[in-house]
């Protein structure tokens, strides 16, 4: 991995000096570094990408099954190609829709856009435009291994200074169409006029000197968090820069880009998910500025009433209509046909000749002192990322016009209930619908451990059928082919005993458990569940086509009363993690390939072992959650308090909370939702503040969080089903009760259906519409909306 820590690398307002200090400073950078001298499993590699290093192509990436990701710089571009066919054939891995190949691999970042699915999805709005930003990145070489190919974002707003933010004015959004540099006319007729008079016969015109994105410019926007402070003080001679350099507002920086010529930085992704940055943290003496003010915490603006809402609003504009409909014009500057050429002079966008890919050749390097010149160049002052489009980007489609149906509200808000012979209550429901899955499932556990496995039809839609409302008999499956859910056709009958004996986990549980929803997880698939509570202390993986368990895993010195797991792509990898009475939690290696619990060499029949063993806790453990994307394993217990480790087994936070934990949940954003004695619910952020708290009226028996992170859904004792947002935490909705307590719930892939697990042993299907919690919904297409709202629903103001 390439650190940015060397002695030549230290820089001083843009110059790089050495220092008799650096070498110390650099041993304080390495310390927050992890991974310097690791080995890793091959079986772990799940994306392998050709990197640049020095604007040559000698570098790769590997990504791996804990979302870790190492970057190795070779000796030349051959090497990379052996080396990489030496690695397993895992291609880029397969969230982009290429084949796992090695020839993927080695694929240019042109091919690998070219080739993929992702443009199509964003068009399509099937993915976020956070998300596609991110793969336009990662495909044209930008990673968070080098600080000088660090990913690139757009600033998105203009207003920092009002005291509240309306998404709906246009006035308040950047004109993506130009860049940075050229938004304000002055300013890009200054730019104009040095490229027009430019005289050299050695350095080719250019617009801009600097770069929009540079080690320095990353480094000042996260200086505030480790390991960054350190290196920012490395690249500034052993001590932070001066005080009116360091980013002390949202505000201050964007009007140094409006009016620096040597400013025209864009944002990096940690302003739409990380407020951590925002915060000094650790305290860092950061001086103060000509004006007397203190740098300390940075400067939001008067709307944002906390880095938490600042995140929050800067994502929602993000993902606005506004951007979204003019964000292909930005992708066309910084990865288009807009980035060199006479397009890029046409936009004002051409900048330094050395920062561009294939213009670094030997024949510029005939000296050593040539050599460390442009090798100064690159690190420093930034690198444009591979070009990915030589024509324009398509436009994303437009919601109304792509699906005008999407914002109707339902007549009804049950769509179908689902009863079961047995009136076993069903305890934990998961829905495994993914549009990619051949046979997409939901599956349920009952009380008496009896597990089902019934298809759902991902092509229906409200509407397509006039019995949506209909109690229905497992027995009759016809009756059920015009509507969503489909019983699993074991259950279908109670006059046999045998599809009952292939539908059962087994061995009953430990007599001083109450059988609930966070006993079990499943893969997405559906193949295999993960049950625990048995007598023996093990938890089991049971293969859901037989009954018969796969794999009996034991860890533990008490019974296993929770188990959890992280999220996963399909077919992928993942963190399994149990809690026991005996205080501990474990944290285990899931190998999608193999379908086993991994041992430590990760290799087909091993024992299985612990990854990490984590401790803390003085009661027995309540409930969990893990998360790969953050590394961080979050647990509870009957005393009340949450620990967060990560998923090396470091300890970061003990939260003391009031009551027994008794859920926990986390979205994309790493907001940490726990709910104390079944009632109190209360937000975290990641490093244990806390956001907000509400007291429930009823008891919640399950909680479940939807798969984009914004909203969260509840069951409870009375028999309603209730949607929160999860930041600012408040209630947005109560479906009408059932007559029976709701002992589960899940929320389908589409997010267009809510499933409830409920105590009579029934499974009830509710349409749900989150679009209308959503800002683009309520200012810009309810206008238009005549419909009414769901009947007997109880809307929460």
């Amino acid at each position: 991995m390439n650190l940015y820590s060397s002695s030549e690398d230290d820089e001083d307002d843009g110059q790089l000096q050495t220092d008799e200090t650096s070498g110390l400073l650099r041993q304080k950078v390495l310390r927050h570094c992890e991974a310097l001298h690791a080995r890793w499993n091959l079986q772990e590699i799940r994306a392998i990408f050709l990197r640049r290093y020095l604007l040559q192509n000698t570098a790769l990436e590997m990504f791996l099954a804990s979302r870790t990701a190492i970057m190795f710089a070779f000796d030349s571009e051959d090497t990379v190609r052996k080396v990489v066919y030496q690695l397993p054939r895992v291609g880029v891995g397969v969230k982009y829709g290429l084949p796992q190949s090695r020839k993927t691999s080695l694929m240019t970042p042109r091919q690998l856009f070219k080739h993929s699915d992702m443009c199509a999805k964003w068009q399509k709005r099937e993915i976020s435009n956070f998300d596609y930003l991110m793969f336009l990145n990662t495909v044209a070489g930008r990673t968070f291994n080098d600080l000088s190919q660090y990913p690139v974002f757009p600033w998105i707003l203009t207003n920092y200074t009002s005291d509240t933010l309306d998404l709906s004015v246009a006035s308040n959004f950047r004109d993506l169409s130009k860049p940075i540099g050229a938004l304000n006319e002055a300013r890009r007729k200054f730019f104009t006029d040095r490229y027009a008079s430019w005289d050299d016969d050695l350095v080719p015109a250019f617009h801009y000197g600097t770069h929009y994105s540079t080690p320095a410019f990353t480094l000042n926007w996260l200086l505030r968090l480790e390991p960054f402070a350190s290196m920012f003080i490395n690249l500034h001679d052993g001590k932070f820069d001066h005080p009116d350099r360091i980013t002390h507002s949202i505000k201050d920086s964007w009007d140094r880009c409006q009016r620096d010529s040597h400013d025209v930085k864009e944002l990096i992704p940690e302003l739409f998910y990380l407020p951590e940055m925002f915060r000094n943290s650790s305290k860092f003496n950061l001086g103060r500025r000509a004006d007397g003010t203190l740098v300390d915490d940075v400067v939001l603006p008067p709307w944002a009433e906390s880095p938490e809402h600042f995140v929050l609003m800067h994502r929602q504009a993000l993902e606005s209509d506004l951007v979204s409909c003019q964000l292909n014009q930005w992708i066309d500057l910084i990865f288009g046909y807009k980035q060199r050429g006479a397009e890029a002079v046409r936009a004002t966008n051409v900048f330094y000749h050395l920062t561009y890919e294939g213009t670094v050749t030997q024949k510029m390097a005939e000296t050593p002192g040539q050599v460390a010149a442009i090798e100064q160049q690159i690190l420093s002052f930034g690198q444009t990322p591979s070009q990915l489009l030589a024509e324009a980007h398509p436009p994303r489609h437009s919601i109304m016009t792509m699906a005008p149906t999407m914002f109707r509200r339902h007549d009804d808000d049950l769509c179908m209930m689902m009863k079961y012979i047995s009136n076993s209550p069903v305890v934990y429901l998961a829905a495994n619908t993914f549009h990619q899955l051949p046979h997409p499932t939901v599956v349920g556990v009952a009380q008496n451990l009896v597990f089902s496995l019934n298809k759902w039809d991902n092509s229906y839609s409200y509407g397509s059928t006039q019995r949506s409302a209909l109690s229905m008999d497992p027995s009759n499956v016809e009756g059920q082919v015009a509507l969503p859910l489909t019983a699993d056709p074991q259950l279908a009958t109670a006059a046999s005993t045998t599809p009952i004996a292939r539908r059962h986990l087994g061995d009953a549980f430990d007599q001083r458990l109450q059988v609930q929803c966070s006993n079990f997880v499943t893969t997405t698939d559906s193949k295999y569940i993960f049950a625990c509570g048995y007598p023996d202390y093990s938890f089991r993986i049971v293969d859901t086509d037989s009954g018969r368990v796969r794999q009996a895993v034991y860890g533990h010195g008490d019974v296993v009363t929770c188990i959890a797991r992280s999220e996963t792509s399909l077919f992928s990898d993942c963190y399994v993690v149990t809690g026991s009475m005996d205080c501990t939690v474990v944290l285990w290696h899931w190998n999608g390939t193999t379908g086993f619990i991994a041992g430590e060499y990760n290799q087909p029949g091993e024992v299985p072992s612990p990854r990490s063993i984590l401790t803390g806790h003085e009661a027995s453990i309540s409930a969990l959650c893990v998360s790969a994307e953050h590394g961080l394993v979050v647990s509870g217990c009957e005393d009340g308090v949450i620990l967060i480790h990560t998923t090396a087994s470091d300890l970061l936070r003990r939260i003391r909370g009031h009551g027994i934990v008794t859920q926990l949940s986390m979205s994309r954003e790493c907001i940490l939702l726990a709910l104390f004695d079944s009632k109190r619910m209360v937000t975290y952020s990641s490093t244990a503040r806390k956001l907000n708290e509400v007291l429930s009226e009823e008891k919640i028996e399950c909680v479940t969080v939807t798969r984009d992170g914004e909203f969260a859904v509840t069951g409870a004792v009375n028999g309603r089903i209730t949607i929160w947002r999860m930041f600012p935490l408040n209630k947005l909705y109560t479906y009408q009760p059932l007559n029976s307590a709701v002992r589960s719930v899940a929320v389908v892939a589409s997010h267009r259906f809510i499933l409830g697990g409920l105590d009579s042993g029934a499974i009830v299907v509710f349409n749900a519409d989150f679009n209308r919690w959503h800002y683009e919904y309520k200012h810009r297409y309810i206008q238009n909306s005549s419909a009414t709202k769901p009947a007997q629903a109880s809307p929460q103001k």
